[in-house]
């Protein structure tokens, strides 16, 4: 019993010791982290998504870049937390022998590199050593939604980039599409979220395309939007270039993925499936809540981390 107790108050202390760390770091982080060194970040940023989502003509077109920058975000936060590992290059010099990258979730899957590329060129030239590659990927991530008809989020700033990937991470915590609800779950409780917040994070599949591997059977037919690689299916055949609340409705019998279709399998996910379906701003509402707390998973801060000079390496 002794010992018992004793494993629960190391438990209780490590908890807190977590909860102090977390603390400490957003209390270095801020909504105007760069008001003063970096004034002109913002519209350095809406104007390269811009140009990312917008120069390409139609079906998608560029808009698909706006989904694949909001996917490149969340398989950065749910590895490491939102430290810009994924965008790590190998690079045996600096320590890098295995990138998130090449993970199997990642492999010739993930987009996007090129515009975080983009904008921490322009950012360096007008601010140069000052904004982090993790800012800037989550920056562009809100920028890219609000381009496409979607809610913002607040978002603290004041991120540092990771001097260190985890490709075996990456393998191990993202999430299959053909994940069941339990998997899912389990998935997303590890890095702090809810069931709720599992369905009102679902809704970035609104926008973008999948490849017709991951589709599941009953959608097959929906393999038809012609890409550079390959014929893909559009997540929301509804409303594909535009963020809204159209994934919900029907999702149990019209989910692209399995991982779409397993939300509607429990009674209360259904019921906020169907409260989505019939109000977009109850969706935004909680999509934009989730993800800010998203945003804030893992951050680095201070000397935990470095500003990159190079998204792609460690300086």
């Amino acid at each position: 019993m002794a010992s018992s107790t004793t494993a629960a108050g190391r438990h209780f202390c490590f908890l807190l010791a977590l909860l102090l760390l977390s603390a400490a770091a957003h209390g270095q982080l801020s909504q105007t982290f760069y008001a003063a060194s970096c004034p002109t970040l913002d519209q350095i940023v809406r104007d390269e998504v811009s140009r990312a989502l917008f120069r390409d003509p139609p079906p998608l077109g560029g808009r698909r870049m706006g989904a694949s920058i909001l996917r490149l975000f969340f398989h950065d936060c749910f590895v490491q937390g939102c430290d810009a590992s994924v965008l790590l290059d190998v690079d045996v010099t600096k320590g890098i022998l295995l990138s998130e990258k090449d993970a199997g979730p990642n492999a010739n899957s993930l987009r996007g590199f090129e515009v975080v590329d983009a904008i921490k060129s322009q950012v360096e030239a007008a601010c140069p050593g000052v904004v982090s590659c993790s800012d800037i990927l989550a920056l562009a991530t809100r920028e890219a939604v609000v381009a496409l008809n979607g809610t913002p989020w607040p978002l603290l700033l004041g991120r540092r980039d990771s001097r260190t990937a985890n490709q075996s991470q990456a393998n191990s915590d993202l999430p299959s599409p053909g994940s069941n609800l339990d998997t899912l779950i389990a998935a997303f409780a590890r890095k702090g979220f809810t069931a709720t917040e599992l369905v009102a994070l679902s809704g970035a599949h609104t926008v973008g395309l999948a490849h017709c591997v991951n589709v599941d059977q009953s959608q097959m037919q929906r393999c038809r939007v012609p890409t550079a690689d390959g014929l893909m299916a559009a997540l929301d055949d509804q409303t594909p270039e535009r963020f809204d609340n159209a994934y919900y409705d029907k999702l149990g019998k019209r989910g692209l993925l399995r991982s779409d279709r397993v939300l509607t399998s429990r009674p209360d996910l259904d019921a906020q499936v169907r409260s989505y379906s019939a109000s977009e701003a109850a969706f935004f509402a909680d999509f934009a809540r989730a993800m800010k707390k998203m945003s804030e998973v893992g951050v680095l801060t201070g000397a935990n981390g470095e500003v990159r000079a190079n998204c792609r390496r460690i300086n």
